[in-house]
C-alpha cells in the first residue's frame, strides 16, 4: 500500500490510531493546520486549513490508497452555537463529501468513514445492528447520517470503495467526555445517586477501535460495508461506576433515587440530556464485523477500563 490518509490524527481516536499504524508499518499522512515537521518516518503531516466545502486536498491525497475519516465535529452537550444544525451539517456532511469526491478524482482506493452509534438514534429498548431503522434525534446524529449517505451515492458508479463504523460510546486514554465527567465524579468519593438505575448500554474501548480500523484497511470483506462496532460486553450505569470504583481502589456508594426524580433536578441546571443518557439504555450487537472480518476486540471491558482508569489517575 502506498499510503494511508488520517483526518483529525490529533484527536482522541486519532492520537490511538497513529501508534497502531506504525506499529504495522503503514506509511501514514496526517493533516495539520500549522505547518509540522516530520517526527517519523513513517508518518508525514500535511498542512490543511480549516475542513469545509472548499478545501483543497490535492496535495494531502496525492499517492493514498486508503483514507481514514476522523475529523469532524462532535456531538457537544449544551451547544452553545447559534445554529447547531448547520454547523454540523457544514462540517460533517458537506465537508466530509467534499473529500470524498477528491478522494475519488485521486484516484483512492477505499475511504473508511467514521460515522457514529448517533446516526441511528441516542437511546433504545430493543439492541440495534446493521438492519435496524435509522431515526437520528440529534443534529449531530442526522448529519452522520447524510455523510454516509452521500458516501456511499457518490461511491455508486466509482471504484473507490467504503466502510462505514458505528460506534457507541467510545472511551480510553484522553478521551475529553462523559467519561472522564464519570471518572471525576467517581474519584471523588462521594455519594452517587445512580444507584436505581437499570439500564444497560454498550461501550467501545478505544484500543478495540483502532485495531478494527487497522483491520478495515487490508480485509477485502470490508469493502462497502457498514459496521456496528463494541466491546461486546454490555453494563449498566451503575455497573459501570462499581467497575471504575474497582479500578480506582475505590467502592462508590451508589444512593438508589428515581432516574425521573433525577431528571427533575437536573432539567433546571440544564443536565437534562447527561441525566437520559446515564439512566437510558442504548445496546448494540457488534456481531456482523466479528463474523464478516473475523475480528476479536483484543480488549475486555475490564482492561479498556482499567488502561482509561490509570491514564486519568497518572495525570492528576
Amino acid at each position: 500500500m502506498k499510503s494511508i490518509l488520517v483526518t483529525g490524527a490529533t484527536g482522541f481516536i486519532g492520537s490511538h490510531l497513529l501508534p497502531h499504524l506504525e506499529q504495522q508499518n503503514f506509511s501514514v499522512k496526517i493533516t495539520t493546520r500549522q505547518p509540522s515537521p516530520q517526527t517519523s518516518q513513517n508518518i508525514t503531516p500535511v498542512k490543511i486549513n480549516n475542513i469545509d466545502e472548499t478545501t483543497d486536498w490535492s496535495e494531502a491525497l496525492t499517492d493514498v490508497e486508503c483514507v481514514i475519516h476522523l475529523a469532524g465535529r462532535a456531538h457537544i452537550l449544551q451547544d452553545t452555537a447559534t445554529d447547531p444544525e448547520a454547523e454540523f451539517y457544514q462540517t460533517n456532511t458537506v465537508a466530509t463529501s467534499n473529500l470524498v469526491k477528491q478522494s475519488i478524482e485521486c484516484g483512492v482506493k477505499h475511504f473508511i468513514f467514521m460515522s457514529s452509534i448517533g446516526a441511528m438514534t441516542t437511546l433504545a429498548t430493543e439492541t440495534l445492528t446493521e438492519s435496524s431503522p435509522c431515526y437520528p434525534d440529534t443534529p449531530y446524529g442526522h448529519s452522520k447520517l447524510q455523510a454516509e449517505q452521500n458516501l456511499k451515492e457518490l461511491c455508486k458508479n466509482n471504484p473507490m470503495t467504503w466502510t462505514i463504523l458505528r460506534p457507541p460510546l467510545i472511551y480510553g486514554a484522553r478521551n475529553p467526555g462523559n467519561m472522564e465527567r464519570l471518572l471525576k465524579l467517581v474519584k471523588t468519593g462521594l455519594p452517587l445517586p445512580f444507584g436505581a438505575i437499570k439500564n444497560c448500554r454498550s461501550l467501545l474501548y478505544v484500543g478495540n477501535l483502532v485495531d478494527a480500523i487497522a483491520q478495515c484497511i487490508t480485509h477485502p470483506n470490508a469493502r462497502n460495508q457498514t459496521f456496528i462496532i463494541s466491546d461486546g460486553e454490555d453494563l449498566s450505569t451503575p455497573a459501570l461506576i462499581r467497575q471504575i470504583g474497582t479500578a480506582m481502589r475505590k467502592q462508590p456508594t451508589l444512593i438508589p433515587i428515581p432516574p425521573q426524580l433525577l431528571k427533575l433536578i437536573a432539567q433546571p441546571l440544564g443536565k437534562g440530556e447527561t441525566i437520559d443518557r446515564l439512566a437510558g439504555s442504548l445496546t448494540v450487537d457488534s456481531g456482523k464485523i466479528r463474523k464478516t472480518l473475523d475480528w476479536k476486540p483484543p480488549f475486555s471491558v475490564h482492561q479498556g477500563l482499567k488502561n482509561t482508569v490509570d491514564w486519568f489517575l497518572e495525570k492528576k
